[in-house]
């Protein structure tokens, strides 16, 4: 098993509004409720998309360049007696390749890309499946 720790940290930078940094350097900005920014629902459901998309980039686009590749996800928010969560999450691939041999190839390749995706290389939705706990301390 292979332990690679990870990090980010936000930070207040106006109400409601907050930074995040990664230990790269990146940042961007996230808003409670919203407005032009994501919020953090909508972070959460663009991790399950990008690493999702990025898995099925790199299986894909050995076999050829696509002429489109979109991953959207869609769940509901629900608030219930144990409080709020992301219900019936569903990724839905859209993918488009030249006519050809390495666009059949990729064709080809993509439901089992999609799928290894799914059960083994998407950290971001594997661990959502697995309900990891997450554990809240205070400095």
């Amino acid at each position: 098993m292979s332990d690679t720790h990870r990090w980010v940290e936000i930070e207040r930078v106006e109400p409601g509004v907050f930074r995040a940094r990664n230990a790269r350097g990146g940042e961007l900005h996230v808003a409670g409720d919203g407005g032009e920014l994501f919020t953090p629902v909508e972070l959460l459901m663009v991790a399950i998309a990008a690493c999702s998309a990025a898995d099925v980039d790199v299986i894909t686009s050995r076999r050829a360049e696509p002429e489109e590749l979109r991953a959207r996800v869609d769940a509901h928010k629900v608030r219930d007696e144990t409080g709020n969560s992301l219900r019936d999450i569903q990724v839905t691939f859209t993918a488009r390749f030249a006519e050809g041999e390495a666009g059949d190839a990729a064709r080809a390749a993509l439901p089992r890309a999609v799928q290894t995706s799914h059960d083994r290389s998407c950290t971001v939705s594997r661990t959502v499946e697995a309900g990891t706990p997450v554990q809240v301390l205070l400095a």
